[in-house]
């Protein structure tokens, strides 16, 4: 007799296929640095965790530093600095939020009628939403590229100070902000870029997913939705131009 299935069930996914990278000693690392941001609460995002180191590992091979829009109290952060050893690199890990919750007022229309305002609220009041920088600062000083960024996206992309930009994590759990943050720093991600939507495919935050095809649709790219509710895009080699390659040299017989 085969053994009996063991099923994957958290997290809004249920599966019987393999996740042995439960087992796996650096997974489990990386996965209780971020249970200790989150001040030891587990949240049962081993599948969402995975495919976010997986794409952080990739951008590891990838020219550029690493943004973060949404951090919260750093679960996702902590997690990938601890898997990729980052003091061991020269590169800086953007971590932008309001550290407070959604702003409110770059709601759409459609989510405050969803209730997102209440749900806002809740997330705050129950301390799932971190409502102190100082926190956040604290738990990130072990790791010297962190920077902290306090604010509202849009308006804090500007100190961003890098020029190219190898992995993009987004989590701000409403749409404006989100397509804002992708479109500005869609130019300064590099090819092969790793842009990991956290909400993308995630049940309730379907306008989030619109905005983002919206978005997308405009350079001829496409997200991957994924069963673990995140969506995936990478950033495709840019045309150049056929001149530019005869002068390089790039061509073939050249």
């Amino acid at each position: 007799m085969p053994n009996e299935p063991q099923f994957y069930d958290q997290d809004g996914l249920r599966s019987l296929h393999n996740h042995d990278f439960m087992q796996d000693s650096k997974f489990i690392k990386a996965y209780d640095r971020g249970v200790k941001a989150a001040g030891g609460l587990n949240y049962n995002w081993h599948w969402r965790v995975h495919t976010c180191l997986w794409a952080a590992r990739h951008a590891y091979h990838v020219e550029g530093d690493y943004v973060e829009c949404g951090v919260n109290v750093g679960f996702m952060g902590s997690a990938i600095m601890t898997d990729l050893n980052w003091n061991e690199t020269s590169r800086k890990y953007y971590l932008l939020d309001t550290y407070c919750g959604a702003d409110e007022q770059q709601l759409l229309e459609e989510e405050v009628l969803e209730g997102f305002i209440d749900k806002n609220k809740d997330m705050l009041s129950s301390g799932f939403y971190v409502s102190n920088a100082e926190q956040v600062r604290e738990n990130f000083k072990e790791w010297a590229g962190a920077v902290i960024v306090e604010g509202r996206v849009p308006e804090t992309l500007t100190q961003i100070s890098s020029d190219k930009v190898a992995f993009l994590h987004i989590d701000m759990n409403n749409a404006t902000p989100e397509v804002a943050a992708l479109e500005y720093l869609w130019p300064k991600l590099s090819d092969g870029a790793m842009v990991l939507l956290d909400d993308y495919a995630y049940y309730g935050y379907h306008h989030q997913k619109y905005a983002m095809d919206s978005l997308t649709e405009k350079w001829g790219v496409s997200i991957l939705s994924l069963p673990t509710g995140q969506g995936l895009l990478v950033k495709p080699p840019q045309k150049r131009n056929l001149l530019s390659k005869i002068f390089s040299g790039r061509l073939i017989g050249s």
